[in-house]
């Protein structure tokens, strides 16, 4: 799960398109400690790349802008996810074996995720083996391969996978809350799919080539490399082995979702042993890092369920009936959800946390926090920004995952520059407007069997 502080920087809003060799940005006050080149192929691809001292040592990043909001289509979750599996199955010219053999030889770490909006692939690498990996990385998104045998024996995988994940008892809360959240759009499926869609999968193989061949298009993805590199020739060198790589991106017809008028409420009975969980989504906006309220409700998140909040310290410290609580607000690509996340100790306390929880949100709603409160949450994220900020996989992580929801890297500045305009009277406004029963889903799951 992101951190509170990555999170914040996505955006919904496009970034403006990067003229073909722009010059690095440092915008005045920005907290950024490094310089960002950035650039754009004739392609559409968008590069960017980032100096820094690191000992040698270089992180590659390659994001595509798609993820389970991008699967619109009846019967056909999941594929994003499946996706990042199969991108491992080699070429012609460079198979999985020995795709895999050159990956090892190099001692590189090598791996992916996919979450809501973005599939991201990932590189560690020591700066003299880039160009090979640049090679490498360049022929799988243009020539990736892989047979109908292949692809039945990763949808079994991936389906393994799923049923792993279903052992989670915050897996099950967090599949069930986007279930019932939403009714039509895309974010009611988890980015691992519909389970009965995942079993469908291995029927599916000439679907996963149209589904290829629509998301995995240059205009479609964003490359950031940082580390011990020189911007110039890098670039160059992402030139000559991106260049031929044809456009093509065909953007899904997202469905939206309508209005929320009624609380909705969904009890959920556990496989397993587990605490209760009691998990609370209000429909929220799509993520705007230049938008005053929606900054103010990243804040709200902290100042009302954070660690240092007075709700946290009762809960968790002096009544010990909690085992973990906190908040997160909506930073998706669409309108999302601000969520309310707990483990209750208790089971016969689950009722007094979530009266206790809607006690903190009534205050927020009338009252404003203090300057100093609002303040000492500035601070920490900004220090928390600089301090993940320390070595090229934290950089082009960060980066990475903005880039791939904005298509470029200004949400960092704005994001910034935004948080530096809240006052307390916006932490009030953003409870007002998004803390709103109407407006929410609640989520409790139980042992199986337990009252």
């Amino acid at each position: 799960m992101l951190s509170l502080l990555a999170s914040a920087l996505l955006a919904v809003l496009p970034a403006a398109p990067a003229p073909a060799s722009a010059p690095a940005t440092s915008p005045v006050g920005s907290p950024f400690p490094y310089p960002r080149h950035v650039s754009k192929l004739d392609n559409g691809l968008t590069v960017i790349v980032v100096p820094m001292s690191s000992g040698g040592l270089v992180s590659y990043r390659t994001a595509v802008r798609t993820g389970a909001r991008d699967e619109y289509e009846p019967g056909r979750s999941g594929f994003a996810h499946f996706f990042e599996h199969m991108m491992f199955r080699g070429t012609e010219k460079y198979p999985q074996a020995v795709y895999s053999e050159l990956v090892t030889r190099m001692g590189a770490d090598s791996n992916a995720y996919t979450s809501t909006d973005v599939t991201v692939y990932e590189f560690d690498i020591a700066a003299e083996d880039l160009a090979r990996v640049v090679e490498l990385e360049s022929d799988r998104f243009q020539n990736l391969a892989y047979s109908e045998a292949q692809f039945r024996t990763e949808a079994g995988a991936v389906y393994g996978e799923y049923r792993k994940n279903r052992s989670s008892p915050f897996f099950v809360a967090y599949e069930a809350l986007h279930k019932h959240a939403f009714v039509k759009h895309t974010y009611g499926h988890t980015a691992m799919g519909h389970v009965e869609d995942i079993q469908a999968m291995p029927t599916l193989y000439d679907y996963s080539k149209t589904f290829f061949q629509r998301h995995y298009r240059p205009e479609n993805c964003v490359i950031v490399i940082a580390g011990d590199v020189e911007p110039t020739p890098t670039i160059e060198l992402i030139r000559q082995h991106y260049a031929g790589w044809a456009p093509g991106y065909v953007a899904p017809p997202v469905p939206r979702e309508p209005r929320q008028t009624r609380e909705r409420t969904v009890k959920v009975a556990y496989e397993g042993r587990t605490l209760p969980i009691l998990a609370i989504g209000y429909k929220a906006d799509a993520y705007d890092p230049r938008d005053t309220q929606v900054v103010a409700s990243m804040l709200l998140a902290e100042l009302a369920f954070g660690a240092t909040s007075e709700l946290y310290r009762k809960l968790s410290i002096d009544e010990q009936v909690v085992q973990s609580l906190s908040a997160s607000a909506a930073t998706d690509r669409d309108p999302g959800l601000w969520t309310i996340w707990t483990m209750v100790k208790d089971p016969a306390k689950v009722d007094y946390v979530r009266n206790e929880i809607d006690k903190t949100i009534a205050v927020f709603r009338k009252q404003a926090p203090t300057v100093a409160q609002l303040d000492a949450v500035r601070s920490r994220l900004r220090y928390a920004f600089l301090m993940e900020l320390d070595t090229p996989a934290n950089v082009a992580g960060q980066l990475a995952y903005t880039a791939g929801v904005t298509g470029g890297v200004a949400a960092v500045d704005d994001f910034f520059a935004t948080l530096d305009r809240v006052t307390p009277a916006d932490i009030n406004g953003a409870a007002e407007r998004y803390l709103v029963k109407r407006q929410r889903t609640v989520v409790v799951v139980r042992e199986k069997g337990s009252p």
